[in-house]
């Protein structure tokens, strides 16, 4: 206590003594201060901080949608800027490709084995001519999306979509294959090639590809539109294929086959980012079929002494089928008699009950 009062005393002799700054600032540090806890130590950007914090309204958890009206209802979608919902679910979808040829190129019957210059072959290339009109107009509506398509060009360049797409399907490599067929076409191409090897290989072309048909078709709306074109392939190629033993089905890796395909080539044109891919192959009905390919199965070898137990068991099953056919008449033969006792029997009963009886 005597150090607090000599200390508050030499304080006062100081203020008396001192001038009047000096003594301001002694009762400042006499003083306690005190300062906000919640005050940010930057007074700068002040306006910015009490942006970045939004006030909202939050709505009412313990509010149910069954309580109120359908007017109460429609001014809350209001306030929130929400849509009433639909009755009905809509899904989108997307189709990539069409479900099968539309308008199907006919091959002339013979075609690859007769000339130009025989009777045929001109009766062929007028009756091309005739159809030749549609597809300028659909060759016409495909530059108005494709500027740069050309039928002299295209061919070759759907000969290069043809060698890539059954590479890749001889090869088995289902995602790149996906680039170069559509949709449709993709399930049969890699159909039973499991457990399969095949050896394919493109040798040349006989005669230059060329297109023959053409055609441009809209799916649910009019601007959403389909290319078909159909180029004709007179190549040479070698194809083998063998089961999962190594057995050898159908073709040979030395022998090269002509080759005379018409294959249909497909683009949704409306699709910015579209491209052509293999869609179909042309079969026509004057074709033969083919013969199916042999099938290999295993052969299970069964023991001998199995075998033999089963010769037994037939003879013995055909002795017991011959012995009914031998008793058969015997029975026939006795079935009269027991009928004409049986007959007699009821003469006898007959005869007592109409006996009259003795008197007494």
């Amino acid at each position: 206590m005597e150090l607090a009062a000599s200390a508050r005393c030499g304080i006062k002799a100081l203020q008396l003594l001192q001038p009047p700054a000096m003594q301001a600032l002694l009762q400042l540090q006499s003083q306690q201060l005190r300062y906000r806890q919640t005050k940010h130590w930057n007074p700068k950007f002040k306006k910015q901080r009490a942006q970045k914090f939004v006030k909202i309204d939050l709505p009412n958890f313990q509010e149910k949608s069954s309580d109120l009206s359908q007017d109460e209802m429609r001014s809350r979608l209001k306030e929130r800027g929400v849509l009433p919902p639909r009755p009905w679910l809509e899904r989108p979808f997307h189709i990539s490709c069409t479900g099968g040829i539309f308008e199907p190129y006919v091959p002339p019957e013979g075609d690859g084995k007769k000339s130009f210059i025989s009777s045929a072959g001109a009766k062929q290339k007028l009756e091309f001519l005739e159809k030749k009109s549609k597809s300028v107009m659909a060759v016409r509506k495909i530059r108005s999306y494709e500027e740069e398509f050309s039928t002299d060009d295209f061919p070759s360049q759907a000969q290069d979509i043809y060698i890539a797409a059954h590479a890749q399907m001889a090869a088995k490599n289902k995602h790149q294959l996906r680039e170069f067929v559509t949709e449709r076409c993709y399930p049969e191409m890699m159909h039973n090639v499991r457990d399969k090897t095949i050896h394919w290989r493109f040798l040349q072309s006989l005669e230059p590809p060329r297109l023959v048909h053409a055609r441009v078709t809209d799916i649910i709306s009019k601007e959403n539109l389909y290319a078909q074109v159909t180029v004709r392939f007179h190549t040479q190629q070698v194809l083998a294929i063998y089961d999962r033993f190594g057995r050898l089905m159908h073709g040979s890796e030395i022998i090269a086959k002509d080759v005379l395909e018409y294959v249909v080539f497909e683009k949704h044109i409306s699709n910015e980012y579209g491209k052509w891919r293999l869609h179909d192959k042309i079969i026509p009905d004057w074709l033969p079929p083919r013969e199916p390919a042999p099938i290999t199965y295993r052969v299970i070898e069964e023991p001998e002494e199995a075998v033999e137990l089963l010769a037994e068991g037939d003879k013995k099953l055909e002795a017991g089928a011959e012995k009914p056919n031998v008793e058969q008449p015997a029975q026939i033969e006795v079935a009269p008699t027991v009928s004409a006792a049986v007959e007699v029997d009821s003469e006898n009963k007959a005869s007592k009950v109409t006996k009259p009886s003795p008197t007494i």
